[in-house]
């Protein structure tokens, strides 16, 4: 529903914003037509025309949270250093890096994705033919594969992340991060089967050598937008994640939350439901044909990745226990949480006809 933008954000400077609009050399005029965009994380969007132009405008939540600024001013740098590159991503208009413009927020503006995202809605197309299903999941592989063949430092993003023992602090940050939860009163610890099995087999199967990359860091198909036209992969988006990494946990990641015979296919929402997508191996075989990266561990970035989330979805368990959020979402993202510790010890179990077989 599209307001007159005081209706619902009465907190906002519209006037700083077209003003600052004015100093990057963007088409003057009356900000029109605004309208809140939906999406998963607390970051605020909206859409909105001036000048004749469609905007996306993206800033942190209105309470500030402390590295929310510097979220912000990482996901604008990264849009910047991929628009030369194949990666289908949200083309960056403009960045305002300066947070004394808009009350202590920063911002920017990004063109709009003329696409939709699967995990809600399916058009009519999509939802009527399995085959551009099965297509859209391969693409989704395709793009992710694009993302990890960018050069990084000649994308000018090599003091982006620490890529140096990547690897090797994953097991211990996140099960510090479980720990961390103990601190809140009501939550009893973790009950969470196969903990302690996952965690060891992480530590004594770690690949040995590996590439850095820039990494998404969140890469599931609800961060994904296609085209309304077929099975393209319009962009990756929620890039918030994003850092100097391991790529293929993008893919385990991709992996990890894929849809199945388990509750882990709710992540994916619609398109969960409508099914015909590719199996985990065809997966995994496209990635391969876009890639030159070593596929072979790939069961073991399958396992970091439900390990990784998994602990991130007990922490909003944890925080329900302690009244910090709606009882009921927690124990749904513990479910999820279980289900994801389920399917990483079934890989362990399984790892002589795994995902790359």
């Amino acid at each position: 529903m599209r307001m007159h933008y005081g209706e619902f954000m009465p907190d906002m400077d519209f006037s700083a914003i077209a003003e600052w609009m004015n100093e990057q050399g963007l088409p003057d005029g009356p900000i029109v037509e605004v309208e809140p965009l939906k999406g998963g994380t607390q970051n605020l969007m909206y859409r909105f025309r001036r000048g004749g132009e469609a905007y996306v405008f993206r800033r942190p939540p209105m309470h500030l949270r402390a590295k929310s600024n510097e979220v912000l001013r990482r996901e604008m740098r990264v849009l910047g250093a991929l628009e030369s590159t194949p990666v289908p991503a949200p083309r960056l208009i403009a960045g305002c890096a300066d947070d004394s413009i808009l009350g202590g927020a920063v911002f920017y503006l990004m063109e709009p994705i003329d696409g939709f995202n699967p995990a809600t809605m399916l058009p009519a197309l999509h939802a009527g033919d399995p085959a551009i299903r099965h297509q859209m999941g391969l693409n989704a592989a395709t793009g992710i594969a694009a993302l990890g063949a960018v050069d990084y430092e000649a994308a000018g993003l090599t003091d982006f992340g620490k890529p140096d023992g990547f690897l090797e602090r994953q097991v211990g940050r996140w099960m510090s991060e479980l720990e961390s939860y103990n601190a809140l009163d009501g939550y009893a610890g973790p009950q969470i089967p196969g903990l302690e099995k996952v965690a060891a087999w992480l530590e004594a199967n770690r690949p040995a050598d590996w590439q850095p990359g820039i990494m998404h860091g969140d890469c599931h198909l609800a961060n994904l937008m296609f085209a309304y036209d077929g099975p393209a992969l319009a962009a990756i988006v929620d890039w918030e994640m994003c850092t100097i990494g391991d790529p293929l946990l993008d893919l385990g990641w991709l992996l990890a939350t894929w849809p199945g015979s388990d509750a882990i296919g709710v992540l994916a929402g619609s398109i969960s439901l409508a099914g015909g997508l590719p199996s985990p191996a065809e997966l995994v075989a496209h990635y391969a044909e876009h890639s030159d990266r070593d596929l072979s561990a790939i069961d073991w970035y399958a396992v970091l990745a439900c390990f990784k989330l998994g602990i991130v979805l007990e922490g909003t368990h944890a925080r329900a226990c302690a009244g910090k959020a709606p009882v009921a979402t927690g124990d749904f993202l513990h479910s999820l949480a279980l289900g994801l510790f389920g399917r990483a010890q079934k890989l362990i179990g399984d790892t002589h006809v795994g995902l790359h077989h």
